[in-house]
């Protein structure tokens, strides 16, 4: 190996190793009532998450839900995290592994698909098909086309917020307040808003509106 060689593989090693120590700093000011750092972190780490659950395979529309769900894994297991100038690493192996169960979801998803037999064709004497009309699909389609139009229109804060949200049946406004920066009695009033605006953006989409 050359000099150069050597010089790149220091710099990628230095570089990781800041952002551990980083990262442990961050966990520990959390830890004593200070969530700026770990903010800081989120921004600074997303990247690296983003790429580790993209490399497993993960679709990426369905990575950035994996990534957000492993910051807020970490917001509610800070507490009992033995090691904090390990939390890089625990973030990175939590990342592989949420990866891993999408893509085995997605894959036995499929094979339950592939399994299924072939519908008979229709017989004589039947009684009337209680299927959706055959354009049922395609206005569903279109509808979420529309949903996920108006969505990619709002502020990336919200988006960010309204994605927290709908992961779980009772949003945790504490965790969300950590990964975005806000203060935990501005979630709620913040997601209401972030609504309206959605609702506002479905309202002036004609694709929305005719479905």
């Amino acid at each position: 190996m050359n000099r150069t060689t050597d010089s790149a593989t220091d710099d990628v090693g230095a570089t990781a190793s800041t952002l551990g120590r980083r990262a442990g700093a961050a966990l520990a000011a959390y830890r004593a009532g200070d969530p700026q750092p770990l903010a800081g972190l989120v921004r600074e780490a997303t990247p690296l998450l983003w790429h580790v659950v993209r490399a497993q395979g993960v679709e990426r529309d369905e990575a950035e839900d994996v990534v957000q769900g492993v910051w807020l894994a970490l917001v509610r297991n800070a507490a009992t995290i033995r090691e904090p100038d390990a939390v890089l690493a625990w973030l990175l192996v939590s990342a592989r592994r949420a990866a891993w169960q999408v893509v085995r979801r997605r894959r036995d998803a499929q094979r339950r698909t592939a399994a299924l037999p072939e519908p008979e064709g229709p017989r004589g004497g039947d009684l009337a098909s209680t299927d959706p009309p055959v354009e049922a699909p395609v206005l569903v389609a279109e509808r979420d086309t529309a949903l996920w139009r108006s969505f990619s229109a709002l502020p990336e804060r919200c988006q960010q917020i309204l994605r927290f949200v709908a992961m779980a049946d009772r949003p945790d406004y504490r965790a969300i307040a950590t990964v975005t920066g806000l203060q935990v009695t501005a979630v709620g009033v913040t997601r209401g808003r972030c609504l309206a605006k959605l609702r506002t953006l479905l309202d002036r989409d004609e694709g929305w509106v005719s479905t």
